[in-house]
């Protein structure tokens, strides 16, 4: 009877593995399909018309391969035949190039992430194009990426260096415009890091010097530039490529296993260091095309794995020994187009060797070969000898003003440090002579710090609104009045008197205001400083808290969409570009510091606009500013938050923006319920009509309003799982604004044709 059970539960069992296969297959499937859908049917996967089987048993050709494990999909690669060797692109889609302007990066980074186990992907030359999103890290298992000759710009996100078991990263050949994250050194398994043929400006991060497991670096053919680091840390390096840059600094230390360097055409300076001879390992070297002076080290010619060295188009002078050796597998040497004097060496001299050497262009004493009169080098010489008693005399003459310079500081520090040291004991005797009962706190303006001493009490405080007079009144909001106020040097700011419903402790109140007063963005009103009033001396709680912020000019957003303005009525385009400010600034107080900020009242009156139609919000931060002491606790100057608002309630409320961007000046007075019902009217061109601000309608391409219409449907889903991130939100918006500017152009060229 054991055995009947038995070979029952193993029948079971097996029933059971096959049922989960099959689902497992179905589900992988489907999701190839999507896939197939989101990259537009290339021809490469027609393969998969009339196949039925296993993805899993799909036979690899040269265009399409898939692998498995354990019937999870684990390696995907792709390749088709949009080549991204287009010129002028811009950022939009182009026809038979890219895929086509429905096209949406982000769903297809969506549903690749859903297959769990991919550990490698390759999709090259598909026409993908847009923002490569931020939701990329999603694809957490991957080992291998590579998105090369697409069409990808802006820049690479930070949020690649969550995918921690990267090992090889190519973006070659697509159109990224950034910087190179800072970031990547988390990826601790990184090998080879390849970037080529794009057009990445700025620095080299010093930090990819961190990943000691890199052998490749492939940077080539951007616009880098500044100095690059010392590269000896990476003992597993072996080939480095920063051809084609504007790199500027002296050439770089490098590893002694280094096997292959290309540092050719880039504005390196200095003479070629002698470390170079270390480097055994050695065969490729190219400098060519640089600023490099000085004679070349010896050493250099003589490397036992050298096999190629140009050292072309630069500026070395000197002469080579005729006795120099040159290693047995250099077969190629190019020192032509620079300042060298006197004889080729014999070993680059023999003609019956197998080796190819260029020298024209200097001032050898050599005939058949293309050289300079000696006049031409010895003058070269001698302005490298000018320059170096200049540069020379330069210093000393550069110490001697810094020396002065510096005792003059001093001199000037100790006069400021004794007049401050006065000022604050005036302010305090002042605040102790308004009130005996008094004690204040004050913190200092940042850029107004003389001022902020004049502004150290409430009174005082209050001669910049003008005693907080009604001419001075700019508007009340749940968080307090607000005035309009100047400082003496003439400076406007604006004053909130906020509203203490209960007892708050300074010291906490005092973290959170420093907090916020650090936070800079151009789309933010800067905290410019605050005062508390703290009642009677040694009372630990505020009575009264005054917030100085900048003043913006221009009124609101929610007045611009009035039509009580008809004059200032924003038209589709300017509503875009001012709903990015903000989602540039809510993705900020959420991604951008520690800890987030969330539920920022966000509303169309807390955005402002200043003289040139800049977006900056305001009012944020006020439930951290005004939470409970209980749940904000000040520790070792820092601020933690025991119970934070999801971010759910700004991509909520934000959608409310969107809404009332689109819809207009009906929104005053509406409720909620009722904005929610009418979302069902942009389904129809007639219900757009109905509800749409006709400010709206006529300036707007109906793809970029439909894709507005999408993104807020979804920021006000009721369920708060299912509305998207923020991250999305920019994308959408700022992919709108493209869609826009170019129907913008089009019908301008269209009535000027």
């Amino acid at each position: 009877m054991g055995y009947f059970y038995l070979l029952v539960l193993v029948l079971f069992s097996r029933s059971c593995f096959f049922q989960t296969t099959k689902g497992l297959q179905a589900y992988q499937a489907q999701l190839f399909l999507q896939i197939r859908k989101h990259l537009e049917y290339p021809s490469q996967l027609q393969i998969l018309d009339n196949y039925n089987g296993s993805l899993c048993d799909l036979a690899a050709t040269a265009h399409i391969m898939i692998s498995c494990q354990d019937n999870f999909v684990t390696e995907l690669k792709i390749r088709g035949d949009k080549l991204a060797n287009v010129s002028g692109f811009n950022g939009y889609a182009i026809h038979n190039k890219t895929l086509s302007e429905t096209f949406s990066i982000n769903s297809l980074v969506t549903t690749l992430a859903r297959l769990t186990s991919l550990r490698v992907l390759s999709l090259v030359s598909l026409g993908i194009w847009g923002p490569l999103p931020d939701k990329i890290h999603r694809l957490y298992s991957l080992e291998l990426l590579d998105l090369s000759s697409n069409f990808m710009f802006g820049c690479i996100p930070p949020q690649i260096s969550r995918i921690v078991k990267l090992q090889t990263l190519t973006l070659d050949g697509n159109y990224f415009n950034d910087t190179i994250p800072d970031t990547l050194d988390s990826l601790s398994n990184l090998s080879v890091l390849s970037l080529r043929g794009n057009h990445l400006k700025g620095q080299f991060p010093s930090s990819i010097c961190r990943i000691s497991s890199l052998t490749d670096i492939a940077l080539c053919h951007n616009k880098l530039s500044g100095e690059l680091p010392d590269f000896s840390s990476l003992t597993r390096l072996r080939v480095l490529d920063v051809r084609e840059n504007q790199f500027d600094s002296q050439l770089p230390v490098m590893p002694r296993g280094l096997v292959t360097a290309l540092l050719g055409k880039n504005l390196f300076s200095g003479e070629i260091p002698a470390q170079v001879g270390i480097l055994t390992h050695l065969q490729h070297l190219d400098l060519s095309f640089n600023h490099l002076s000085g004679t070349p080290p010896f050493a250099l010619f003589d490397l036992p794995n050298i096999s190629y060295l140009n050292l072309a188009s630069n500026m070395l002078s000197g002469s080579l020994p005729e006795q120099i050796t040159c290693g047995s597998k250099l077969g190629f040497v190019d020192i032509s187009s620079n300042k060298l004097v006197g004889k080729l060496p014999f070993c680059l001299d023999n003609t019956s060797d197998k080796r190819a050497v260029k020298c024209g262009g200097n001032c050898l004493s050599i005939e058949g070969h293309q050289q300079h009169q000696s006049s031409y080098c010895k003058e070269a010489n001698t302005i490298k000898s000018g320059r170096k008693i200049a540069l020379l005399i330069a210093i000393v003459v550069g110490s001697i003003l810094l020396l002065m310079i510096l005792a003059f500081g001093v001199l000037f520090l100790s006069r400021r440090c004794f007049q401050r040291k006065t000022l604050e004991t005036h302010i305090q005797q002042k605040a102790k002579g308004i009130h005996h009962d008094f004690y204040h706190y004050f913190i200092v303006f940042q850029g107004f710090i003389s001022e902020v001493m004049k502004l150290g009490t409430q009174e005082e405080l209050e001669e910049a609104p003008n005693n907080f007079d009604s001419s001075m009144f700019m508007g009340v909001s749940p968080a307090g009045k607000l005035y309009k106020g100047r400082l003496e040097n003439g400076t406007y700011v604006a004053v909130r008197s906020l509203n203490l419903l209960k007892r708050y402790s300074i010291q906490n109140l005092k973290v959170r205001l420093d907090f916020f007063s650090k936070l800079h963005h151009p789309h933010l009103v800067s905290l410019l400083g605050h005062c508390i009033d703290g009642g009677v001396q040694d009372d630990p709680f505020a009575n009264k808290v005054f917030l100085v912020y900048e003043y913006v000019p221009n009124g609101n957003y929610r007045m611009h969409l009035s039509e009580s303005c008809p004059e200032k009525i924003l038209k589709w385009s300017d509503r875009l570009a001012i709903l990015i400010d903000v989602a540039k600034a809510v993705h900020f107080l959420h991604t951008g510091v520690i800890p987030g900020v969330y539920n920022n009242r966000l509303k169309t009156n807390n955005i402002l606009l200043d003289e040139h139609r800049i977006a900056k919000l305001c009012d944020y931060g006020m439930s951290i500013i005004l939470e409970d002491n209980e749940k904000l606790e000040a520790k070792g100057g820092g601020l933690k938050s025991s119970q934070r608002q999801t971010l759910e309630d700004d991509v909520y409320n934000f959608g409310f923006i969107l809404l009332e961007s689109l819809v207009g000046p009906i929104v005053s007075g509406k409720g909620e319920t009722f904005l929610l019902n009418e979302m069902a009217s942009f389904g129809s061109q007639d219900g757009r009509k109905r509800i749409v601000d006709p400010a709206v309608l006529m300036t707007s391409s109906q793809e970029s309003l439909s894709i507005i219409v999408s993104i807020t449907r979804k920021c006000t889903c009721p369920e708060p799982s299912s509305r998207p991130s923020f991250e999305d939100v920019l994308w959408n918006l700022q992919y709108a604004a493209q869609v826009q500017a170019t129907a913008d152009a089009d019908q301008k060229s269209d009535s000027t044709s």
